[in-house]
Order: C-alpha cells, then sequence, then structure tokens
C-alpha cells in the first residue's frame, strides 16, 4: 500500500511535469511562463480542484531564500562582463537609485490611497520595487523580439542587480515598523555596508572559487556540480553571518566566475542553468500554493489601481530620473519603463511581514501577487508592440541547427565562438584562406542555413554563414569585428 509520502512525490513529479509543459504554452502565447506556474500552484491548492491546504510563510521564504539564490548565481554565470561593461553605470543606477525610487512613490501610493501607515506603505513599495529578466527575455523570445542597441545587456544588468536593494529596503522598513523606536536615518550606513560587503565577499570567493575548481583534480567529474552549488550556498552564508547582503554576493561570485576559464565550464553552466529552472519552478509553484484565491476577490479594486500606478507613474518615473544623466535616448528609457514586469522576488518578499508579524500582513502578500499577476500579464502582452511602436526591434538571429561546445582545459587560453557575416561584409564571396583572419583563429566548422559545412581554404563565404572559429582571447574581438567590415579588406 503507498504511504502518504509516496502520495506526495507522485504529486509533486505531476506539478513539475505539467508546469515544465505549460511552458512550452506559454511561449505559443508570449506570455510569462511565471504565470502558469503560479497558476498550476493556485489550482492545486486549497481553493482550487486540488485541494491541497498549504499555508506555511517560513517555509515559503527558507526555500525562497535558496532558490533566488541559485537563481541569481546561474544569471550572474551567464553574464558577460564585455556586454555589460558599456552600461554599468546606467545599470546600477537603475537597481540603486530606480529601486528606492519605486518603492518610496509605490509607498506614498498606499499611504495616501489605501489607508496604510507610512513604513506599512514603505514596505509594500520596498517588496514589489525589483523586475525580473526571466520573465521580460522569456516573452521576447518567444514574440521573436530583439531589442535594438545596449538595451538587452542594459536590462539583465538591472534585473540581475536589483534584487539586493530589494531585500535591503523590505527588511530595512519592516524594522521601522516593528520598532517604532529605531532611527531611519541608522538605514543608510547599513546599506552602505551590507552593499559593500556583499560584493566584497562575491568578489573574494568568486575568485577563490576559480582557483578551488582548477586545482581540486576531482576523481569523479559528478562532484564538480556539488562542488559549486556548494560554493553557492556557502557564499551566501559568509556574506549574512558577516553581516554583507548574500544576495549580491551570490550574484557577484557567479559573474566573477562566469568571466573567468575553469574545468568543465560549459557542462556547469548548464547545470546551474537548470538547477535554476527547478528552482523557479518549485518556487512558483510553492508560492501559488501559498495564495489564496477567495482572499483575492476583495481586493481587485485596490490591486488594480496599484498595478496601474506601478506600471504608468512609478516605474516610468524611477527610470526617467535614475537614468537623467545618461545618453540613453527618450525611447529607450520609454522602452526600459515598459520592461518592467514583476517576478518571484516581490512574492518571496511578500512573505517576510509574515514572519514579523506585521498586522497588515496579509493583505500586503496578496496585493503584492495581484500586482505581480497583473504586471506579468499586461506588460508581458505588450512589450512587443512597445518595441515596434518606438522604433527599437532589431531582426533576431537565426535559430542555430549546429551546437559545438569545446571544454576549455585547465585555464586554456581560447574558446569556440560563433560569428555570422553579415550581408554587406567584405568577406561575401571571398574564400576563406584570402581574408587574412587574425593569427592564432581557426575556423572548424560552417553552418549555412539548414545545412553544415565542412571548410577548407578554398571554401567560398555567403552572406548568413555562421562562422565557428577557435580563437585565442585576445583576438576574439578582432575577428568578430574583421568580419563584420564593408567593402574590400
Amino acid at each position: 500500500m503507498p504511504s502518504s509520502f509516496e502520495f506526495i512525490l507522485l504529486g509533486v513529479s505531476f506539478l513539475l511535469l505539467v508546469s515544465i509543459l505549460a511552458s512550452k504554452v506559454s511561449s505559443r502565447l508570449g506570455i510569462p511562463s511565471l504565470l502558469l506556474f503560479l497558476g498550476v500552484g493556485m489550482l492545486a491548492g486549497s481553493d482550487g480542484p486540488g485541494g491541497f491546504h498549504f499555508d506555511d510563510p517560513r517555509l515559503v521564504q527558507s526555500f525562497g531564500v535558496v532558490a533566488l539564490a541559485c537563481i541569481l548565481f546561474s544569471g550572474g554565470l551567464d553574464t558577460s562582463w564585455r556586454s555589460v561593461r558599456p552600461v554599468i553605470r546606467q545599470g546600477l543606477s537603475l537597481s540603486t537609485l530606480g529601486v528606492l525610487i519605486t518603492a518610496l512613490l509605490m509607498g506614498w501610493f498606499a499611504v495616501t490611497f489605501l489607508d496604510f501607515s507610512l513604513f506599512e506603505g514603505f514596505v509594500l513599495g520596498a517588496i514589489i520595487s525589483s523586475t525580473d529578466a526571466a520573465a521580460v527575455f522569456a516573452v521576447l523570445r518567444s514574440r521573436s523580439v530583439c531589442l535594438r542597441g545596449n538595451l538587452k545587456p542594459l536590462l539583465e544588468l538591472e534585473s540581475g542587480s536589483n534584487d539586493p536593494m530589494a531585500v535591503f529596503l523590505t527588511t530595512g522598513f519592516i524594522m521601522l515598523v516593528t520598532q517604532p523606536a529605531a532611527n531611519p536615518w541608522a538605514l543608510v550606513p547599513l546599506a552602505v555596508w551590507q552593499m559593500a560587503c556583499g560584493a566584497a565577499v562575491g568578489y573574494l570567493l568568486g575568485r577563490g572559487g576559480v582557483i578551488l575548481v582548477n586545482r581540486l583534480r576531482l576523481e569523479y567529474d559528478g562532484l564538480y556540480p556539488v562542488l559549486t552549488l556548494t560554493l553557492v550556498l556557502l557564499t551566501y552564508g559568509i556574506a549574512a553571518v558577516v553581516g554583507g547582503n548574500g544576495f549580491l554576493a551570490v550574484y557577484v561570485t557567479g559573474i566573477v566566475m562566469g568571466n573567468s576559464d575553469f574545468v568543465h565550464k560549459k557542462s556547469l553552466t548548464r547545470f546551474h542553468d537548470g538547477l535554476a529552472w527547478l528552482m523557479q519552478i518549485a518556487m512558483f509553484l510553492i508560492l501559488g500554493l501559498q495564495v489564496y484565491p477567495s482572499r483575492l476577490v476583495p481586493i481587485v479594486g485596490v490591486g488594480l489601481a496599484a498595478a496601474a500606478f506601478l506600471m504608468l507613474v512609478a516605474r516610468p518615473a524611477s527610470v526617467f530620473i535614475a537614468l537623467a544623466a545618461t545618453g540613453l535616448s527618450l525611447r529607450e528609457k520609454l522602452m526600459v519603463s515598459c520592461v518592467g514586469l514583476r517576478g518571484a522576488v516581490p512574492i518571496i518578499l511578500g512573505t517576510f511581514p509574515f514572519l514579523s508579524g506585521m498586522a497588515m500582513a496579509d493583505t500586503i502578500f496578496h496585493i503584492v501577487f495581484f500586482i505581480v499577476f497583473t504586471s506579468a500579464l499586461l506588460q508581458g502582452a505588450s512589450l512587443p508592440l512597445a518595441a515596434r511602436w518606438l522604433g527599437l526591434e532589431d531582426p533576431c538571429p537565426p535559430g542555430r541547427r549546429v551546437r559545438l561546445d569545446f571544454e576549455s582545459l585547465d585555464q586554456g587560453r581560447g574558446d569556440l565562438v560563433e560569428v555570422e557575416i553579415p550581408a554587406d561584409s567584405f568577406a561575401v564571396g571571398r574564400q576563406i584562406v584570402e581574408l587574412g583572419l587574425p593569427q592564432g583563429t581557426l575556423v572548424v566548422l560552417i553552418t549555412r542555413q539548414d545545412d553544415f559545412v565542412v571548410p577548407s581554404g578554398g571554401t567560398v563565404l555567403a552572406a548568413g554563414d555562421v562562422l565557428h572559429f577557435l580563437a585565442r582571447h585576445e583576438v576574439l574581438a578582432e575577428v568578430q569585428a574583421f568580419l563584420s567590415r564593408k567593402g574590400a579588406p
């Protein structure tokens, strides 16, 4: 006779399978998959046909912290420093000043129109102040929309680095609610310490992690993912113990390791990408179970008003103020304003008031859930249209049928990259031997439409060919710029 635990395993596996299939549906419908993950959880919950009773904010928060750490590390691991470096100032301005302005404006709205106390309103504003890149780019990919210029790396950097600021503001304002005698100005040096300490711990453990992975020489390859996962938890734990921001530390560790050479980098990046997806799905399912749809009905009007204020006032105002001193055009600022989808982090932060004993905890959690759901649904559907209206849509590169991996051994100095030949490149119609490629490069394969070509010196290149290069790191940028040149070499 199956035990109750076995039935739980069956139910969990079924929910995960349904969520994975739902992600396929979301890509066809052009809506963020997180909405369907949350929907599956709500249907399985006590108010849905599943009838599974779940009400444990502490478990949701604890699992959410671990899940968010894994997701941020994976995001950092996949972030190219070369691509985000040109927008580092704009991205950090959005992830700090922009988050603060959003929190203050939403706090003012809650105090003025929702009858919240001052710091309770700021708690609500802080909780929903961060954006979610996964939701944004899932929508853009499903609609085959690519953004022009540096907008994509800017949005990636903002969404990857703004969660720590939102966490700090949420915990700080909750402290002011639960400890009325606390000095609000004490949050300023605390913020500086947490961010500086978190960044320092992340950098040091990122550098140390690269050295450890390269020099440890484990007997079994399967232990390397265990090692890097341990490093994620260790980084968060050390940063939290010394008073730093653990989420920022984990993200910085991921960036440092992702832009360094270490053994099994390709396979470890895939492992953490898969782990991040698992954590994201499981987290959304649990959050969906924690929500009671019957409690959403009374706050529909409040939730719609708050979501509208966030999308139409708070987000645009924070973007235009944070980017006021940058060189971005009006259209680019408007596009960044549109890309303000909220994701799992606000819902996780929405559980924090429960554990602090705030009187408005349940109301705040369900308002946050409603805002996130509405923002993802409405803004997600409008993103492709906004990109076209603002003239910031670029053709997306065609999908690759042939994918090659190159494993850099030890601290190898080369990598395998793909370079597409533009239609106006001087290389079109020329043989490879005529190109005069920089030294230290080798063309190992050419992808041509739905076929591939094994290259030789006499192979003639065509527009749209994708050249798979094995090249030394110091000449990668030179090769890409070389093949993009127009006219005669």
